[in-house]
């Protein structure tokens, strides 16, 4: 079976299936196309929620797959496009043949340069023909080097992490091994950027060659090339491949650069601004935010009118307050973090064992309040946290602040955040919040 592909009978089968191949690509262009559309808004709004919730590992494949989702969304729309230009000159060429320059009648000067720059209509539809089938190609191809470029970041974020910042490991093999090997990473992913952008210019030198060859080796794994290396040779043996695939990193980019491209109108004000004492961000408001795509800011209130005589006040949960509660109370922080990936097994029984020590968590939460404060208005208010999770299931910190001295009108919440900076302990602005009091 493995001989297969050299006897004649499988090259007529392929000879076959190219010439057909055509109504594969629409078919799968047109799902893929209803299916990407179908999940690329769930895809942005999972990246989303992953920055809000500062966590990295979640970011990283959501950003993956989000980007992975526009690459072919556009070039599937590009491919089905061409791909009905091409369906449409079949028909054309069918009912009106070849292009008769001689029946336009047009002037000497003209005839010859549409001949010369025309040309054949037969040649047209082979142009296209071969356009539709490479960026139909290319699209699938394009995911492999995203995912090359994910890797290699990995790569270098994992050394970092685990290798060189790791006060596990003996200084030898943290520093001694961790370094040169970040030193070899980070040249390796430049000179195979290099090759890749010149499209193979390090292979074909012997003497330079020989140097990048076990650098080709080690980013042959960590980007996954071997995979779909046959697909880019392929491309690169071919002179109108070579040319797309010069003309499409360019264009690429050029996308990418349009894309970031916003439209600004006012030289003072956006929708995007922190709440203040003149500012108010529907982040900050529990009843705004109805949208999947708004996001809880770190603190929030039920709403701008408060009609009760108390104020719900709720702080978000991120990883960095952890951090600061060490800072303050060091000896909250375990001989093991657990935060990070983790195995299910593992982390049901190690949780187990910290159900029994309800001590520390109350001392967490102690800790927790000791650093933050709230004010209405220039006045401190007594608060006492409790962790909990908010209507959208958001784990993070929750009182409740006594409105009944309050006057009607507007106020100003006002939460504080005590850090560490250095050897001095300051106070910083959380969070600024306008409301309006208002009882029944």
């Amino acid at each position: 079976m493995s001989q297969d592909y050299n006897s004649q009978t499988f090259k007529n089968l392929l000879q076959r299936l190219q010439e057909e191949s055509w109504q594969l690509e629409l078919l799968i262009s047109g799902f893929a196309i209803f299916g990407l559309f179908t999940v690329y808004e769930p895809l942005s709004i999972a990246l989303a929620e992953s920055k809000q919730d500062h966590n990295s590992y979640k970011t990283v494949i959501s950003l993956v797959a989000t980007v992975s989702c526009a690459i072919l969304i556009f070039n599937l729309i590009l491919h089905v496009l061409l791909r009905g230009l091409w369906i449409g000159a079949l028909g054309l060429r069918y009912v009106s043949g070849d292009i008769d320059y001689e029946k336009l009648n047009y002037s000497q000067k003209f005839t010859s340069y549409l001949k010369k720059k025309v040309g054949s209509f037969d040649k047209y539809i082979a142009t296209l023909e071969n356009y539709c089938s490479i960026i139909f190609a290319i699209s699938f191809l394009l995911i492999f080097y995203v995912l090359a470029i994910t890797f290699t970041i990995l790569t270098i974020i994992f050394i970092a992490t685990f290798i060189i910042s790791n006060d596990w490991l003996p200084w030898w093999i943290s520093k001694g091994i961790g370094l040169p090997l970040m030193l070899f990473v980070c040249l390796g992913m430049l000179i195979t950027f290099i090759d890749f952008v010149t499209l193979g210019w390090l292979k074909k030198y012997k003497w330079i060659s020989r140097i990048y060859f076990p650098v080709y080796k080690v980013f042959s794994f960590i980007t996954l090339s071997f995979l779909y290396r046959p697909i880019v040779y392929n491309f690169l043996d071919h002179k109108f491949g070579r040319r797309l695939s010069l003309v499409l990193v360019p264009f690429y980019i050029l996308i990418l650069v349009l894309a970031s491209f916003e439209y600004q109108t006012s030289n003072y004000i956006s929708n995007d601004l922190d709440s203040s004492d003149i500012i108010a961000n529907i982040e900050n408001y529990e009843d705004q935010l109805n949208d999947k795509k708004q996001f809880t800011g770190n603190v929030s209130i039920p709403s701008k009118v408060i009609t009760n005589s108390y104020l719900k006040v709720f702080v978000l949960y991120y990883e960095t307050i952890e951090n600061s509660i060490f800072d303050f109370n060091p000896s909250l922080k375990p001989k093991e973090d657990l935060r990070g990936l983790y195995n299910e097994a593992t982390r049901t029984s190690k949780l187990s064992r910290d159900n029994s020590q309800d001590s520390i968590r109350r001392k967490y939460i102690q800790t927790f309040n000791s650093i933050y404060s709230i004010q209405i208005d220039s006045m401190t208010n007594d608060s006492e946290f409790v962790l909990t999770q908010n209507f959208r299931n958001e784990l993070g910190f929750e009182t409740y602040i006594n409105l009944d001295s309050l006057s009607e009108g507007k106020h100003l919440l006002n939460v504080k955040r005590t850090q560490i900076t250095g050897t001095d302990t300051t106070q910083i602005h959380l969070s600024r919040l306008p409301f309006w009091y208002f009882p029944n």
